[in-house]
């Protein structure tokens, strides 16, 4: 019988509003050295490259991402985290997925194997995956289908966040199933007070979800959580559903995400998470260095059909790089939204174009913020 979390239900309010994947491999052996039973000559010894300490990140490092090699790091000891923009399998990108004869896999074609080069791949789910989704083109009552796990698994995804303002758009019952549905195809997932914990290789990743649209975070609950799975794991990822949309700086919507996302951002740090993983703006966002941490205000859209805006087709693929647990390096690959339901990568101008803008939007905040 399928135990969840009790806070769930709180996302019943929700129901009416509206505003790869991590590797089995075995930790890599010592490099064989080959012996020489009879040498010829006195053998040139090459020494091992000593790792350099690598500096704290800052945005000057991101765009564009800094050059990794120059540290002589020790492979064995890097880890990489992605995380995508909001995943919507809901309204007109699961009437394209009918259209396309039930091909869940549409929706990745053109970008799974981005999404799964990675230890973890997390995506932040908006809408519950229930059996009897009806046909729905319009409206804001959101749902998609269970046969989208699929197109999950095929992108890697490790765990998926499920805190957000529709994801109780079809009750708890919808929620219920929706949990089912990703244990089924051996995917984790997280809210306000279920955390994920995945190995890699010996080092444990930890992810906690929270929501700020229709509802106000519970600021000390959140740090409480925050703190004790930071007791539990080596790197600490926070996603938040958060913030007003479709503007390229975090900022409160008043009435609808009162929260302060750079407020709430740090906060999260300063409780002990690594990472932030924002989203909800529809738009690409802002980023900032906090304090030895790093947050990625919003990721954009990654499966969904807001086709009637260039900036709500553009999302972004981060890519965290860990060395052991600190985060050395961030870098973004853009996608435009194609049919209202596949993402694809951008190239050229119009690529270099969209992490130009994160970068400006990332100097303006810190202008701001007076850092």
């Amino acid at each position: 019988m399928l135990r969840l979390p009790v806070s769930l239900a709180a996302l019943l309010l929700l129901a009416v509003a509206c505003s790869g994947g991590g590797t089995d491999d075995p930790t890599p052996g010592p490099t064989d050295v080959l012996q020489n039973p009879t040498p010829t000559a006195s053998p040139t010894f090459t020494p091992s490259p000593t790792p350099r300490p690598v500096p704290a990140l800052t945005i000057a490092d991101v765009f564009p991402p800094r050059d990794l090699g120059q540290y002589n790091l020790d492979p064995s000891r890097l880890r990489t985290l992605i995380a995508t923009g909001d995943v919507i399998p809901a309204r007109g990108t699961d009437f394209i997925i009918r259209q396309e004869g039930d091909n869940f896999l549409y929706t990745v074609e053109k970008t799974a194997e981005i999404v799964a080069d990675a230890d973890v791949t997390v995506v932040n789910l908006e809408a519950p995956l229930i059996g009897h989704c009806p046909v729905h083109t319009e409206g804001f009552t959101f749902c998609g289908r269970p046969g989208f796990t699929d197109a999950l698994v095929a992108a890697g995804v490790d765990v998926v966040t499920i805190e957000n303002n529709h994801i109780g758009n079809w009750g708890f019952d919808g929620i219920a199933e929706t949990v089912g549905h990703l244990e089924a195809a051996g995917m984790a997932w997280a809210d306000r007070q279920t955390p994920a914990i995945i190995d890699v290789r010996g080092l444990k990743f930890g992810f906690l979800a929270f929501n700020g649209v229709i509802e106000v975070i519970d600021r000390t609950a959140m740090v409480e959580q925050i703190e004790a799975l930071r007791a539990q794991v080596d790197v600490l990822a926070v996603s938040f559903h958060w913030g007003a949309e479709y503007v390229s700086l975090p900022t409160v919507a008043p009435g609808v995400a009162t929260d302060d996302p750079v407020t709430i951002g740090h906060l999260a740090i300063d409780a002990g998470a690594d990472l932030v993983i924002g989203n909800h703006p529809h738009w690409v966002q802002a980023v900032e260095a906090y304090e030895g941490g790093y947050i990625t205000y919003a990721h954009g859209n990654y499966i969904f059909d807001q086709m009637w805006s260039y900036e709500t087709r553009v999302g972004v693929i981060g890519k965290y790089t860990f060395y052991d647990d600190q985060l050395i390096g961030v870098e973004y690959v853009p996608t435009l939204i194609e049919n209202s339901a596949q993402p694809a990568p951008m190239v050229g101008e119009e690529r270099q174009a969209v992490l130009d803008g994160m970068r400006d939007a990332s100097q303006q905040l810190a202008d701001l913020l007076g850092d």
